[in-house]
């Protein structure tokens, strides 16, 4: 239904959030520094001296990054607040430790403005966890652990994962949370354990109660 101003209408046509442009000093530094991540690199077309685009997308990420000349007149190393989802915090920071970034230690907040408590989120809740790292010109990037998605934040209708470390964890928590329902059930074995994970990742994964 379309409201007196024209705005209560439901979008369409998608709008997929495709590729964010960070600003560097040196185009060669950052391409060698995204590189070592192993982040894939998908262009880098040069155009006379004036023009240069490069870019790179993050293992499972739908949308990537723009570096290079003649891009943006931001000051080199502005970005900041870069948000890179990851399922496990600690495995992801070690990868990237391993590959030459410098990580912060993880820290978790209590919520939303709350100051950084050292360490993971003890119950490992979703959205809590941290860490941070930059690349050689400042850029800042942040490590969030998401495991359950907020209501409202995914399209219900449809079940993805980014990347078989995703759907791993997925299932991970499906067969954790089964144990339990077993046990709850006398220690029989659900012969309609399929069905049952099937349900529990898809409730998950929408924000919806989960089932027992």
């Amino acid at each position: 239904m379309t409201g007196a101003d024209g705005n209560n209408r439901a979008p369409s046509v998608d709008l997929k959030f495709e590729v964010a442009v960070i600003p560097v000093a040196d185009v060669d530094r950052a391409k060698n520094f995204y590189g070592r991540l192993g982040w894939r690199l998908d262009a880098d077309f040069p155009v006379g001296d004036a023009f240069r685009v490069v870019q790179f997308t993050p293992p499972g990420s739908p949308a990537s990054i723009h570096f290079g000349t003649g891009l943006t007149s931001a000051t080199p190393g502005s970005a900041s607040g870069l948000y890179l989802v990851v399922s496990d915090i600690e495995a992801a920071r070690a990868e990237l430790v391993e590959r030459g970034a410098e990580v912060s230690d993880i820290f978790h907040r209590e919520g939303p403005g709350k100051p950084a408590i050292s360490g993971r989120d003890p119950a490992r809740r979703s959205y809590r966890s941290y860490a941070t790292f930059s690349d050689p010109d400042g850029n800042g990037w942040l490590l969030q652990e998401v495991t359950e998605r907020l209501p409202g934040r995914v399209d219900t209708e449809v079940t993805d994962f980014a990347s078989v470390g995703d759907l791993a964890g997925a299932l991970r928590r499906a067969a954790a949370a089964h144990g339990e329902h077993e046990k709850r059930n006398g220690g029989e074995h659900d012969h309609n354990w399929p069905d049952w994970y099937a349900a529990y990742m898809v409730a998950e994964h929408a924000g919806k109660p989960l089932p027992e």
